[in-house]
């Protein structure tokens, strides 16, 4: 049985599945960072969507979760220091260092964590790079250690996982919005994403004639570039470069979480080592490898089928005439349709949050809660927050949308208590500490200043007010 396994065996990719297994770690390390930090108050005992008021409601259907026995805030964190402890490892190379079922075993306890915390976030945790990373870290288990050679299958899954991203993606877009295809999205695009980021105002800015040629780029990447991932090299590891550097000038132009990251880390799994020799000819990363163990080929093997078999939904998916974007088939998350940006919003909306400690009266003064990253303050110059997820200022972009879903009546009613978690998800809470009368929210347009503008008044934004979200609101019973 020796052929077999010499037969999987990609010598020439060592670098890449380096590159793979530290990064989708780092970027596993990030996101148990994350849930540390913002679980709790988003979704913690006394959170905006109790994770136990969901589990009593959504019973089986919430999916597999370490926390089907009961929720604590204690358990979460245990879950997320365990997570991050055991991803710092990986990215330090040394589950890699011994035997093929050490990686193996770290990377699928790592998707087992991350699950459970996924299928029980909700609107939080509703974002399509949530199923992309816990689909990475399971295909990337699978990669072996430094001991064995890289397995072939293995890096074909990969690709496969980077094609049905891009491609989707490609394919949400062109079924979308009109005006990715009259070539004029990234005319509002940069303006109007979730979260800009310090260079988004720049983008938007660059001439239009520019934009067209951007967006004509990005459908060559997206529709006609993932199918040379399974071409022959030097192919394949071009068209993973192009994809690279795509991917690249979106994490300049934008905060998109992990998601362009992730993508441009897996992407290496098509680049073979011959490349990095090419560019520096004093690299020589291949090694003396040992022979695979039959047992690794055979679980490698099962484990591409089982991933081949949930995938068939995913493949349809991409020529259907409703396509879905961003969905998952099942609840281990493997084998997920994915796509971003199928409509492009052409102004921008957002919700301010105010309070005041007077009485709701026209002479009250109020002031502005402060986010971390979504635009507030016009004076404020976008902050880079990508690959970490700030996902209360998230949903406040789909607020302003219109999308509510449940959250933002209890937010209001934890920041009229003052309650400390939540004001910890700001970046400025105005009263100190001390508790507002009454709170509310409204809507203001906002686009980029100009040049002009932006050199006579210092603004990044101009805002214009559009009315109210929500009226005053105390926690008396009387109306103010």
């Amino acid at each position: 049985m020796e052929w077999v396994t010499g037969v999987l065996a990609a010598e020439d990719y060592e670098v890449g599945r380096q590159i793979v297994q530290r990064g989708v770690a780092a970027v596993y390390l990030i996101a148990f960072a994350s849930a540390l930090n913002q679980f709790p108050a988003l979704l913690g005992e006394r959170g905006l969507l109790p994770v136990p008021e969901y589990l009593r409601r959504a019973g089986d259907r919430a999916g597999p979760t370490l926390f089907r026995r009961g929720y604590t805030d204690r358990r979460l964190r245990a879950v997320a220091w365990t997570g991050i402890v055991l991803s710092a490892l990986l990215v330090l190379g040394l589950p890699q260092a011994g035997p093929p079922w050490l990686p193996l075993v770290a990377f699928l306890v790592l998707w087992g964590l991350y699950t459970s915390i996924v299928n029980v976030g909700q609107v939080f945790y509703g974002f399509g790079w949530e199923s992309l990373l816990l689909e990475a870290g399971f295909i990337v288990a699978f990669l072996g250690s430094d001991e064995v050679a890289p397995p072939f299958l293995v890096l074909i899954m990969i690709r496969w996982l980077v094609f049905r991203l891009e491609f989707g993606a490609g394919m949400i877009k062109m079924r979308g919005d009109r005006s990715w295809r009259d070539l004029t999205a990234l005319d509002y695009h940069h303006e109007t994403q979730p979260m800009p980021n310090p260079a988004s105002r720049f983008f938007h800015l660059l001439p239009k004639p520019l934009h067209r040629v951007e967006v004509a780029g990005n459908h060559v990447t997206q529709l006609a570039v993932p199918w040379l991932l399974f071409a022959p090299q030097p192919l394949a590891g071009i068209a993973a470069l192009v994809m690279i550097l795509t991917q690249g000038w979106l994490v300049v132009s934008g905060n998109f979480a992990w998601l362009n990251t992730l993508t441009i880390i897996l992407a290496f799994a098509a680049v073979p080592d011959s490349f990095y020799a090419a560019v520096v000819p004093a690299v020589d990363p291949a090694g003396s490898y040992q022979p695979t163990p039959l047992w690794f080929t055979i679980v490698v093997v099962l484990a591409v089928l089982v991933l081949a078999y949930l995938s068939r939904q995913a493949l349809v998916n991409l020529f259907a005439r409703h396509q879905l974007m961003n969905a998952s088939f099942n609840r281990w998350h493997l084998g997920n349709a994915y796509g971003a940006f199928g409509s492009v919003t052409k102004v921008r909306y957002e919700v301010v949050v105010e309070g005041t400690l007077d009485d709701a009266g026209p002479d009250a003064h109020w002031r502005e809660y402060g986010f971390k990253g979504k635009p507030g303050d016009p004076a404020r110059r976008p902050r880079q927050f990508a690959p970490y997820h700030l996902r209360l200022d998230w949903m406040m972009w789909f607020l302003a949308l219109g999308s509510e879903r449940g959250w933002f009546t209890p937010f209001l009613v934890k920041l009229l208590q003052a309650d400390p978690q939540t004001l910890g998800l700001l970046a400025e809470d105005p009263f100190d500490g001390a508790r507002p009368r009454y709170v509310r929210a409204r809507i203001f347009l906002y686009r980029f200043a100009s040049r002009r503008e932006k050199r006579e008044t210092g603004l990044w934004w101009i805002r214009e007010p559009q009315g109210v979200l929500v009226r005053p609101a105390s926690l008396r019973a009387e109306s103010p």
